[in-house]
């Protein structure tokens, strides 16, 4: 048998709290994944995003990108 390791969680943060859960990690990205609504675009408004987006890859693959720190710098 394994070395048992007790975990104490106090009274006042549960009762604070109004309890606590306990997942696996697992199950808590599914949760978190969930959480961010899913969005589906059609007809014009998804060909401009998809040329949008493909001709970001293209700069990226060329090499025409750069990493900033902060928006402003994109000034």
């Amino acid at each position: 048998m394994k070395n048992k390791k007790d975990i104490t969680i106090s009274r006042n943060i549960i009762d604070k709290e109004g309890g606590i859960v306990i997942l696996s990690v697992g199950e808590y990205k599914r949760l978190c994944e969930k959480a961010v609504p899913t969005y589906y675009l059609e007809g014009e408004d998804a060909e401009k995003l998809d040329k949008l987006v493909e001709e970001g890859f293209s700069a990226y693959r060329r090499g025409k990108t750069k990493k900033i720190d902060s928006l402003s710098e994109l000034d």
